[in-house]
């Protein structure tokens, strides 16, 4: 497995920090996540014309047609600087669904739409007491006079209430599959959640007798999804490490300009080995991120297992280095005004979102025959 990295990549990481350094500021973080959409319309429109929503999009459909080893890129960039925008939902998770659902027309008619920044879309799989795929999907769909409608319950959908289209998993008779449903439809109700985190926005979304239309095969749902959800997880543990690095940096650069009694508090040995341990915890997480997407890149026979393993570590890590943080800035690291907080915010949702730590040692249990 090669870890080279190209001129090319070199330029995309700089364009994009660039891109946050300039629009994803803590003053901009702050207001985005007191409003109720969750994005700045301006910011989404760059990110259409850098290439960045269409990245992972076919160049036939649009878009760039990279790969997972240049979305670890950007997304360590988003994550270090807290972006708050529905990327990981609309960039990341409804174009693999739609690769993984195989239905050519609703490429077709979506993709380009995303690719431009024309269009914000969400997936919708969890239900109550379920962060994955539940085991039963009490969400059900059935015909009606011809016409699909869906009625359910889903929970923590990412970005819903700016989502104009929400492609929803839901049992038939047939077995599970993906729908899609419009924003404004009859019996489709978005309540935004109230959550740890408010620079990813999460809702309940209730559907009653909603109009829907099928999307790829009937039965094939969990199948589709599941698999989406991994190429978004790869997405996601590089949003932790770069999360992660971020606040080492924090941690360090208050660690040298801060002093007590007479002298920077980094030279404290406690001070010292927090600093320490959040280093080696945070290059760690970056490591085992750019590590499986050159797995996925590669379609290596362990990228499964490579995955758990990396979402299980990146979590943790992620959660260690951000309340670390907040332990060696002392008091100030305590108080709303200090965006130490923010990281630990983010790293506490980060690590429930797509399944706990836990659940992904289980997992890496399963796929390496443990």
């Amino acid at each position: 497995m090669s870890f080279s990295v190209t001129d090319e990549q070199r330029a995309l990481r700089s364009a994009v920090a660039d891109l946050m350094a300039k629009r994803s500021t803590e003053a901009a973080v702050r207001a985005l996540m007191a409003t109720d959409t969750g994005f700045d319309p301006a910011v989404w429109q760059e990110l259409a014309e850098m290439g960045l929503l269409g990245l992972l999009i076919p160049e036939q459909h649009g878009g760039v047609g990279a790969g997972p080893v240049e979305l670890g890129i950007v997304m360590e960039e988003m994550g270090r600087a807290l972006l708050v925008a529905p990327y990981l939902s609309t960039a990341v998770l409804v174009p693999g669904l739609l690769a993984e659902a195989g239905d050519a027309d609703e490429c077709a008619t979506v993709l380009p739409r995303i690719a431009a920044g024309h269009l914000i879309a969400t997936v919708a799989f969890a239900e109550d007491g379920s962060a994955r795929v539940p085991d039963s999907i009490a969400t059900c769909a059935e015909t009606v006079g011809g016409a699909w409608h869906v009625t359910g319950d889903k929970r923590f959908v990412l970005d819903a209430q700016s989502a104009e289209l929400l492609y929803v998993l839901a049992g038939t008779d047939a077995g599970p599959a993906v729908f899609a449903v419009e924003s404004g439809a009859h019996g489709l109700d978005v309540t935004p959640s109230t959550t740890v985190d408010q620079t990813r926005k999460q809702c309940r979304v209730q559907f009653v007798d909603t109009p829907a239309r099928l999307v790829g095969r009937l039965g094939a749902g969990v199948e589709a999804l599941d698999a989406a959800l991994d190429r978004a997880a790869v997405a996601l543990v590089s949003e932790q490490a770069g999360g992660a690095r971020r606040a080492v940096e924090m941690a360090a650069e208050y660690a040298k300009t801060r002093f007590q009694f007479g002298r920077a508090i980094g030279s404290f040995q406690a001070v010292k080995h927090m600093c320490a341990d959040m280093l080696l915890e945070a290059e760690s997480a970056v490591s085992a991120a750019r590590y499986v997407a050159e797995s996925f890149a590669a379609q290596a026979p362990s990228r499964l297992a490579d995955l758990a393993l990396a979402q299980a570590y990146c979590s943790d890590a992620f959660v260690f280095v951000a309340a670390t943080n907040i332990q060696v800035h002392g008091g100030i690291g305590f108080t709303w005004e200090h965006p130490a907080h923010l990281y630990l915010r983010r790293a506490r949702t980060d690590a429930q979102l797509l399944g706990s730590s836990s659940w992904h040692r289980e997992r890496y249990l399963e796929q390496i025959g443990a």
